[in-house]
């Protein structure tokens, strides 16, 4: 084989080791993070701090206790806007609501428990 047709091969596989890199760097960073959908049950969410914020209500004894779960519910209200908007940027996807989903696919993501923790939170 003579030199000019080694080096010649030789730089075409190492070009071709190159791209192939780049292209599989390019599919774990850019491609497969695109692909990823999380789904949220809002509507869960929102039932149990109903069920939550009800019995609190009826158990109330005093004004002071209905002031409180009053103010539960306000604060509730306030934060779940803020946490349905976080949650892109905290799992780097697009979020859509469980019902809109048809099937369950295999790049989807329950975000549903990270949500009710958001909204826990004070």
């Amino acid at each position: 084989m003579s030199p000019g047709l080694k080096s010649a091969l030789l730089n075409a596989g190492m070009n071709c080791a190159i791209v192939l890199g780049t292209l599989a760097a390019y599919d774990r960073v850019v491609v497969r993070p695109a692909q990823l959908i999380g789904v949220v049950d809002v509507a869960e969410v929102y039932r149990q701090k109903e069920a939550e914020f009800t019995l609190i209500l009826t158990r109330a004894a005093s004004d002071g206790e209905r002031e409180q779960a009053m103010r539960m519910a306000r604060s509730f209200a306030q934060r779940l806007p803020l946490a349905l908007e976080e949650l892109p940027r905290d799992c780097g996807c697009l979020v859509v609501l469980k019902t809109a989903v048809a099937a369950p696919a295999p790049r989807t993501v329950d975000l549903t428990a990270h949500l009710r923790r958001k909204v826990e939170a004070p």
